[in-house]
């Protein structure tokens, strides 16, 4: 996982390489580099860490004479975090250079085929292979020598190429690994990510798998890698702005998030479901009717915190839409025997839309005939393009790499598409499609109500338990995904040992790991398992495990069993996903915070696995 930005225009490059890196850093943070043309060469700089100590390796120079330009942050996956195999990488001769995201499968014969012709390799990067792949097919074109190298690597890639021979040109492909245009009157740029264009353009191309774009000032030509034929393909206006990936005064853009979350359930409900009747409006599903209507089963395919969405929603689409629901992590969905036809509907989950695993996975379900749905927060991602329809979370861009807004983002889309289901294949009336509906709409109201009080109460709740080394997170039913939720947050933000379980599974062997050094987060609203969920408190209560309990406001039960009580107001039983996830995304940010962790940027993780 890498993030890359590049310039080609009129203004200073060096200034613009490091606020894109910047506002992508999130994609990795183990070394960076940049590399801009002057004075008919390439001059070159690296640092390994963060982005800090590359600013403070260029900082004499961030004025240089120069408009063309690479920058790269990277995610190691070949070779260690270390100032050699940070790129840009060049190759034997220096006069040439390129950044990287992805991974070449096949670099292993490729580099042992250069070095016996003599090349020499400087790092342990399979992206090198890549720079001397280029050189010994460069004669006097840069552009078909990019073409034939690409020709030969096998895996994904997303590549950009300089060439101190052609200074007037930045050459960039693409593979089963994001890159994005942008364009102005008299410039052109290339990113990883959106944030990253925002505070020059709103005006962007997606670049397709195998496409290659040449950039120079103002103007580019867009090309098939396999055989050069031109293309012309749709420029997209963005609405986010660049003030939308900024702090705005928090401490932490995961607090941002968390704190946008009402405003962005909003945004995914607004245009979408009419408050007095109920009924819900989805034009951009881009499904027929019918066929949606003789759906037999549906497919939902996610990883991590979009999984455990798709967990929630097998609870509701199986009640309300009467559709059997399989739910499948999608780094083992591609890789098992698939019963995948067109009659099962595929849904994908992705706030980045680039999730390598997910994306293979619905190729695969488009192999056997399923028709996709992709739910995403990204406008043009791979996976919406490549989807027969498409339902936008419209979180806006989250730059956390623990995703908050975009989970309940995510969850409120899955309950709007099963309201509509359930609309078109008459299993919910009327009445009761504006009952749910309603409460959907609501419960932003609610949110935004308890944010601040909820914060205050678990900066204190939280000094009793910061420094735990393990924890356990239970519910029952529709809060079973959210105690996953809750223990997956933890252990990415505040490296705590954490684990979920449904509460009914205790005693089937992790009541063993309960004593008076084991918090346990028991979610237990007042609804129709709240009898069996008190029972399993109990049980946990006798072996001495600290409690922390998150229910609803007035049960005046759960202070008998703990001080450590979190109350919440009552809403629809079915919505409580939504709520009670706020509390464990504040729980583990300000334990996270405690501990000193650096929260946005958590070891080891970046915001989207673009790589298997």
């Amino acid at each position: 996982m890498c993030g890359i930005v590049g310039y080609v225009g009129n203004r200073r490059v060096v200034p613009i390489l490091l606020e894109g890196l910047r506002r992508l850093e999130y994609r990795g943070y183990d070394s960076a580099g940049l590399v801009y043309h002057l004075n008919n060469r390439l001059v070159r700089y690296r640092a390994k860490g963060k982005l800090a100590n590359l600013e403070a390796v260029v900082d004499e120079h961030v004025g240089a004479a120069s408009s063309t330009g690479l920058g790269h942050t990277r995610w190691a996956t070949h070779g260690a975090p270390t100032e050699d195999n940070a790129h840009p990488h060049t190759d034997c001769s220096g006069d040439l250079v390129v950044v990287h995201n992805g991974i070449l499968e096949n670099y292993s014969a490729l580099k042992a085929e250069l070095q016996a012709k003599g090349h020499l390799f400087t790092s342990e990067t399979d992206t090198e292979v890549l720079a001397h792949l280029i050189e010994d097919a460069l004669t006097d074109d840069l552009v078909a020598a990019v073409r034939e190298a690409l020709s030969r690597v096998e895996g994904s890639y997303a590549v950009g190429v300089l060439w101190a021979g052609r200074p007037d040109l930045l050459v960039a492909a693409r593979n089963q690994s994001p890159l994005v245009m942008g364009v102005t009157e008299d410039a052109c740029f290339i990113a990883s990510d959106i944030p990253a264009l925002l505070p020059y353009t709103r005006e962007v191309i997606f670049l397709d798998d195998r496409e290659l774009v040449v950039l120079g000032k103002g103007e580019y030509t867009i090309l098939q890698v396999d055989d050069g034929a031109k293309l012309v393909k749709p420029v997209t206006t963005i609405d986010w702005n660049a003030a939308m990936a900024e702090k705005a005064g928090y401490r932490h853009f995961m607090l941002k998030e968390i704190f946008e979350q009402p405003q962005a359930i909003l945004n995914t409900i607004s245009g979408r479901i009419i408050a007095d009747t109920g009924v819900v409006d989805l034009p951009e599903i881009g499904l027929d009717h019918q066929a949606l209507k003789a759906v037999e089963r549906i497919a939902l395919v996610a990883c991590g915190t979009s999984w455990h969405a798709a967990l929630v929603a097998k609870y509701w689409i199986e009640k309300w839409a009467g559709i059997p629901v399989e739910v499948d992590i999608a780094s083992e969905f591609r890789y098992r025997h698939l019963l995948v036809n067109e009659r099962v509907l595929t849904i994908a989950i992705s706030q980045s839309g680039e999730t390598a695993d997910t994306l293979a996975g619905i190729r695969r379900a488009t192999q056997l005939g399923s028709k996709v749905l992709t739910i995403c927060n990204v406008v043009g991602s791979t996976m919406t393009r490549e989807a027969d329809g498409v339902l936008y979370t419209h979180a806006g861009p989250e730059i956390g790499v623990a995703s908050t807004k975009a989970f309940t983002c995510q969850l409120t889309a899955l309950f709007l598409l099963t309201l509509y289901l359930g609309q078109l294949r008459g299993t919910i009336d009327p009445a009761t499609r504006r009952y749910l509906g309603g409460g959907l709409i609501d419960i932003a109201g609610v949110i935004n109500a308890e944010l601040p009080r909820l914060q205050e109460e678990i900066r204190d709740l939280i000094e009793r338990y910061y420094d735990a080394r393990d924890f356990l997170f239970v519910g029952r039913g529709l809060n079973f995904p959210i105690a996953l939720e809750g223990a997956l947050k933890l252990k990415e933000i505040s490296y705590i040992h954490a684990e979920g379980y449904a509460a009914g599974e205790l005693k089937h062997g992790p009541i063993a790991l309960i004593d008076r050094d084991m918090p346990v987060v028991a979610l237990v609203p007042k609804d129709s398992t709240y009898l069996k969920s008190v029972s399993n408190i109990e049980e946990i209560k006798a072996r001495q495990g600290r409690l922390v309990l998150v229910g609803t406001a007035g049960d005046t039960h759960l202070t008998s069993l703990t001080e450590d009580v979190l109350y919440l107001p009552e809403v629809l039983e079915d919505l409580n996903p939504l709520l009670y996830t706020i509390p464990a995304q504040l729980l583990a940010y300000e334990i996270a915070h405690r501990r000193g962790c650096d929260v946005d940027q958590p070891r080891n993780l970046a915001k989207s696995v673009t790589v298997e």
